[in-house]
């Protein structure tokens, strides 16, 4: 029996897409460079948590932007976030059985440690 799939309204899957760019690619980024400016002496005393955040929205704002005013530059750009017939936990699950994904967790969580443990 044929499985029929509701695709979701294009706000929420816009929405999804949006949030999975910017907590899965963008905040791993900002938050390295935070941890190197803070290793660097070069620590203001701003929130970086805030700064962290914004940075993250603006890359996916422009990521997500690029993608679709470029179509054949698709560096940054998960198309699999946008795909309406996908579950929120399914466009993660596609997303980390790529090959790339997986090298570039892997080089975040390292990076990230080895960051943590200087400065810390």
């Amino acid at each position: 029996m044929p499985f029929v799939t509701i695709s979701k309204p294009a706000p929420l899957n816009w929405l999804e897409g949006f949030a999975l760019t910017t907590i899965l690619q963008g905040f791993p980024i900002f938050a390295a460079a935070s941890l190197m400016v803070k290793l660097l002496g070069h620590d203001h005393g701003g929130s970086h948590a805030l700064t962290i955040a914004l940075a993250s929205v603006f890359y996916s704002i422009l990521v997500i932007a690029a993608a679709s005013a470029f179509p054949k530059l698709r560096s940054g750009y998960e198309a699999g976030f946008f795909d309406a017939g996908l579950s929120f936990s399914e466009k993660i699950a596609h997303w980390r059985a790529k090959p790339a994904t997986s090298m570039q967790l892997m080089a975040s969580v390292l990076l990230l440690s080895l960051l943590a443990t200087i400065a810390g």
